[in-house]
């Protein structure tokens, strides 16, 4: 009978979630759902230091806007709990006596100076298993008297550790390589090194899905698995997330956070979408791909074992492409939000904005910047009015905005069809090219040559004694 998948995130609260872990969360959830699987969410707190107030109902919320629905967990016990570590360290205690017992571990007593004076000349710093030789009873005199100690791993001093990871292969590391890391601490918590083993154990994990990071220290995890006579997992190491082709992205100098992309105005939707393509595609090369879809496509032929450059320009592509897919009540509850904190309240149509906007936009953090020109006008130079595609110069802009303005005067329906129509008609009646009309009209009434709309759609929104008030003004300027 095959075993139910199991897979897990474990993120440690320790502030924003970044976009690797967040992929590491995706890939797990989507290899689980595809196969009827679990998804288990499990707080690794065992570094207390680093613990930042928060992050953990960060960490919930993260999953939530992302879409991302976990099985079980803290708030969801499926009968594996605690799902949080510092709530099982008595667990790992035990485990950890278990292993002395087995010898795949030991007392350590030595002192911090003890431990300095093992640094080499390069500041490497590599323990020497001095304790493992203390006898049996050494270590019940320290234990009776109270001396601090650890608990290491007792890695072998020769021989090989080999595994098959599901994207890079077989593996193989030497143990000369690896050093007896500390498994307990003095203040008697884990470290990732042991209680992750024993967490996956015992919560019946069968895919540990994590970064690449860890390829070459899993031997020391599968020693662990072994002596205890544990099965091993199955392992899926991810290639790194790269910030250019040198730099991987890194949480410690905040680069891809996710809610700061969410604060950007990014869809959580196209982040996640974004997100499942850094380090794997498709069989059939698909790049938009909702929840679903992802579930579906999913598979480990497709990740990639080189690293992927995080592009955001290629994700503000992407959000362009849900943005315009929204309907537009949806965009107007997203855009409402940046219309407020960039224009006066109430003095413009934003229902018109937002018609202008829903197509022009690739995150609603563009908002302020494009719509600025409706309560910032001012001086500009008249330089703006040459446009060499349509053979405009200023003065030339001159003489169309004299032109024009008393027409402009005289329309009583001030909609932008009507605005269209007439201004088109004058052109035609005064052998003017259309683009020439537009163009002078539209610097005139934005003050500059860039807008998120064309020029009767400005007029619409700013309303016929505002518009009459700029061409005026913009005469002025020449």
């Amino acid at each position: 009978m095959e075993k139910t998948v199991r897979t897990r995130f474990a993120p440690s609260p320790t502030g924003f979630i970044h976009i690797g872990n967040l992929r590491t969360c995706l890939y797990a959830y989507l290899f689980a759902k595809q196969r009827n699987g679990t998804l288990i969410l499990r707080i690794e707190d065992t570094d207390q230091e680093r613990i930042v107030p928060g992050a953990v109902e960060l960490i919930y919320s993260t999953l939530e806007k992302a879409g991302i629905v976990h099985d079980e967990g803290p708030d969801k016990d499926g009968g594996y709990g605690p799902y949080v570590q510092s709530e099982r360290k008595a667990i790992y205690m035990e485990y950890a006596k278990k292993l002395i017992e087995l010898g795949g571990a030991y007392y350590c007593f030595c002192t911090k100076e003890r431990l300095e004076s093992l640094t080499d000349e390069n500041g490497v710093r590599t323990y020497d298993k001095h304790c493992l030789g203390l006898s049996k009873e050494e270590i019940e005199e320290n234990l009776k008297n109270g001396v601090p100690f650890v608990i290491r791993q007792n890695i072998p001093k020769e021989g090989t550790g080999t595994y098959h990871d599901m994207i890079y292969g077989d593996i193989s590391v030497d143990y000369s390589e690896l050093e007896d890391n500390v498994l307990i601490k003095s203040d008697g918590m884990p470290t990732y090194n042991f209680a992750n083993v024993v967490d996956d154990h015992l919560m019946k994990i069968t895919h540990v899905i994590r970064g690449v990071e860890y390829l070459s220290s899993t031997p020391k995890y599968n020693l662990i698995y072994d002596a205890f006579g544990w099965e091993r997992p199955e392992y899926m190491h991810l290639p790194p997330i790269m910030k250019d082709a040198s730099h991987k992205l890194s949480k410690r100098y905040g680069d891809a956070n996710f809610d700061d992309f969410v604060r950007k105005g990014f869809l959580t939707e196209a982040i996640v979408n974004y997100i499942a393509l850094l380090g794997w595609c498709p069989k059939d090369n698909s790049e938009k791909m909702t929840m679903q879809e992802l579930i579906e496509k999913f598979d480990t032929a497709g990740i990639s074992k080189s690293g992927s450059i995080f592009d955001e320009a290629k994700m503000r592509w992407l959000n362009q492409q849900y943005i315009k897919e929204l309907p537009f009540e949806k965009f107007m509850e997203y855009a409402r939000p940046y219309f407020d904190q960039s224009i006066a309240k109430d003095k413009y149509d934003y229902e018109k904005l937002g018609k202008i906007l829903c197509t022009r936009i690739e995150i609603f953090s563009e908002i302020p910047q494009k719509i600025a020109f409706l309560d910032e006008y001012g001086p500009f130079d008249t330089s703006l009015f040459e446009h060499a595609k349509s053979k405009t110069t200023a003065p030339l802009a001159k003489e169309i905005l004299e032109k024009i303005l008393p027409v402009y005067e005289e329309i009583g329906e001030w909609t932008n069809d009507n605005l269209f129509a007439c201004s088109e008609a004058f052109a035609a009646a005064n052998g003017y090219k259309k683009q020439q009309v537009f163009w002078a009209v539209r610097v005139a009434v934005a003050g500059r040559d860039v807008t998120p709309g064309g020029a009767t759609e400005l007029m619409d929104i700013l309303g016929k004694n505002e518009t009459l008030k700029r061409i005026k003004y913009a005469l002025t300027l020449f």
